[in-house]
């Protein structure tokens, strides 16, 4: 179990990361969505994730670590999710300003200059004279 979810951790951080060093914005905010489900996980992960015990007091059951779960990684994670989901929506917003003011769908608002050939300088007007 914990193979399984420390691998999960490292590929969607490893996609996240990836796709924020992308020079498009889609890619960008994607990347951002991928590094927050990883954070999410190694978050929830901290807090020894026990399969079928609960988080919350029950009559009739002892009131110690054993027989219960840590409620306060779930809480984080639950908060975590409701920021991510809000901020994604800021990103996307602005992205979509950012494309429709600009253009262009890179970070930097530029697209990539394709170089220029010696048969271009002739064919633009007032060239050659």
């Amino acid at each position: 179990m914990e193979l399984a979810l420390a691998s999960a951790i490292g590929v969607l951080a490893g996609i996240g990361i990836y796709l924020m060093l992308r020079a498009r914005s889609f890619d960008v905010i994607l990347g951002m969505t991928f590094l927050s489900y990883a954070t999410n996980l190694l978050i929830f992960s901290a807090g020894r994730p026990v399969i079928g015990k609960a988080p919350v007091l029950k009559d009739g059951v002892a009131t110690s670590l054993a027989h219960y779960t840590d409620p306060l990684p779930q809480a984080l994670v639950l908060t975590a999710i409701v920021i991510a989901f809000a901020m994604t929506a800021v990103s996307i917003v602005l992205a979509m300003r950012s494309r429709s003011d600009n253009h262009s769908d890179h970070v930097d608002a530029h697209e990539p200059e394709l170089a220029a050939s010696p048969m271009d300088a002739d064919a633009k007007p007032g060239a050659g004279a």
